[in-house]
């Protein structure tokens, strides 16, 4: 806002003196006296209370304010660390899946390659990924893609990570950090298995192990340092955003990760909660001068500035508390991780339309283990696999990305729905676990209009024809996991023309307190009489059938025959 012109401020100060008669020799009295004012003993002890107070609130204020930093700080640092414990099973999988499918064809090189390229090469998860038979005298890789391992050119090192491959399940973690080229090594055995095959791949890092944060990344306000293991050992940095050695706050983080661990050191680039909080402790002092230079007579403008300054706590305390809960809701990035774990596209032919669709659990933050896949065996030929872990969170996230990608290794060999499950079972069974999953295979031959099914434990899907809808009869065994050396029946199913199969889990169709026979009724009449394109009509059965209110996740894939 703008004041009036150089040139009126006379004119406007004479219509003030004018309107307000003897104000100004009053004024300059008390001037006057102001000039020759020295302070009373009064004066000077209400000056020292008040610059006592004001100490006070301006050094609780600066404590609250650090407090609050370092209580951000903290949860940034946890924030971060749930970021890299989510990377795990990323890695570990596709290694896993791997080793497997090494046991499973004897170190076989092409399927190896074939199963390892989508993760290899530049621009993707590994620079390198090579083979290791396991129990030689001298370690050294049968199979090699990308670059060759660093780890190579360190025996020793190699000889013994690969004595102890297969002695865990968890996956090995490796750092070779002492040569012209840095890198980060993984590797992975299975468990139990004699002269099996150890899968190892490698991330390269920067020789000066410098690496700064996107800048749209959720955490571009936080300069972080890296080490491999449970030390802030420089020898075993990873990577920095800082100048060594991180000087100021900072928060440190252990975060488990596969064999090892990772140490992680954060520390921010500016104020957590804003640079208003960061001035605070001045403006504070500042106001608390000033009000104390006016002695008693602000004797209750300092009682109401106490009460600014506790407004002010409550304020920084409830900040504190909204960043705390926004934070929290940033762990919906284990949702991506989810969805990240399915098919990026369905495999349309020109005998089959295929659509699919996942839809989270509209309550929580936890991931679910619904998950879906399609393998083609040839040009007529195609697997569908639809299965559903029990429990929620990151663990069914990691159990269902293992056994997706068991079940693809094993249709590759074999695609018989029926010897897919009993593997599958086998699998699961070798080792002692708490969960179980239930799994719909079904091998759909579209050229001869046949469809043969397997399920373990799956609930049956819904087949519609020229607008009648109904049930396909399965012989439903026992849930993966549930039991050892189960066996399953498969039907042979004959498909008219036209004709729509929808596939889903129980997220579609159970409800609490209500029979499932409901919910399933629900889903036929839904179908029935319907000739919508398959993608509206799954679109049509999740806007129609899924509750805002429901707690569990659903997956849904729907198959079409072209003629």
């Amino acid at each position: 806002m703008s004041g009036p012109p150089q040139g009126e401020q006379p004119e406007q100060a004479q219509r003030v003196a004018d309107d307000a008669p003897g104000q100004g020799p009053v004024a300059a009295s008390r001037l006057r006296s102001a000039k020759s004012w020295s302070p009373s003993r009064a004066a000077a002890l209400a000056l020292l209370l008040g610059a006592i107070v004001t100490a006070g609130f301006a050094l609780t204020t600066l404590a609250l304010y650090r407090s609050s930093e370092n209580r951000l700080l903290d949860l940034r640092a946890r924030e971060v660390g749930s970021v890299l414990t989510a990377v795990v099973p990323s890695i570990q999988t596709p290694l896993a899946s791997a080793a497997e499918l090494a046991d499973a064809t004897r170190g076989d090189k092409q399927k190896f390659r074939a199963f390892m390229a989508p993760y290899v090469g530049a621009g993707k998860q590994f620079v390198s990924a090579s083979l290791w038979p396991l129990g030689q005298t001298r370690a050294r890789p049968s199979t090699i893609m990308g670059a060759r391992p660093v780890l190579t050119t360190h025996p020793q090192r190699a000889a013994a990570l690969f004595a102890r491959a297969g002695s865990s399940t968890s996956m090995g973690v490796i750092g070779v950090l002492d040569g012209p080229d840095p890198s980060l090594g993984f590797e992975f055995a299975t468990p139990g298995v004699k002269h099996g095959f150890a899968v190892y791949a490698e991330s390269p890092l920067p020789k000066d192990r410098r690496s700064k944060l996107a800048g749209n990344s959720a955490f571009s306000d936080l300069d972080y340092v890296l080490y491999l293991g449970h030390s802030q050992n420089t020898a075993k940095l990873l990577l920095t955003s800082v100048k060594l050695p991180v000087e100021g706050r900072r928060a440190s983080q252990t975060v488990p990760f596969g064999d090892s661990a990772f140490t992680l050191v954060v520390t921010p680039r500016g104020p957590l909660d804003g640079s208003f909080f960061a001035d605070l402790p001045w403006l504070v002092a500042i106001i608390g001068a000033l009000v104390s230079l006016a002695a008693a007579l602000m004797t209750g403008r300092l009682a109401r500035r106490r009460q600014h300054a506790e407004r002010l706590t409550v304020i920084l305390d409830r900040t504190a508390a909204e960043n705390h809960r926004l934070y929290t809701e940033q762990r919906s990035i284990a949702q991506t991780l989810q969805h990240a774990l399915l098919p990026d596209e369905v495999p349309d032919t020109n005998a089959l339309q295929v659509r699919a669709s996942y839809v989270p659990a509209s309550s929580g933050i936890d991931v679910g283990g619904d998950w879906y896949d399609f393998v083609n065996v040839d040009d007529d030929r195609m697997l569908l696999l639809v299965g559903d872990v029990s429990g929620h969170g990151l663990p069914a996230a990691t159990t269902m990305a293992a056994l997706r990608h068991a079940a693809l290794a094993y249709a590759a060999e074999e695609p018989r729905p029926a010897r897919v499950l009993e593997r599958l079972q086998a699998f699961v069974n070798r080792e002692p676990h708490r969960y179980f999953a239930t799994v719909l295979c079904a091998l759909i031959d579209a050229g001869a209009h046949e469809l043969t099914i397997a399920s373990a434990g799956h609930m049956a899907p819904l087949l519609a024809v020229d607008g009648e809808a109904s049930f396909v009869e399965i012989d439903a065994g026992v849930p993966i996991g549930v039991a050892g050396g189960a066996s399953y029946a498969e039907r042979k199913i004959q498909v008219s023309p036209h004709s729509t199969l929808i596939a889903f889990t129980d997220g579609l169709v159970e409800r609490r307190k209500e029979v499932l026979d409901v919910g399933l009724g629900r889903l036929r009449d839904a179908v029935e009489g319907t000739r919508l394109p398959l993608g509206d009509l799954l679109s049509k059965l999740v806007g129609e059938l899924y509750t805002q209110d429901h707690h569990d996740d659903t997956a849904i894939v729907g198959i079409r025959w072209r003629d």
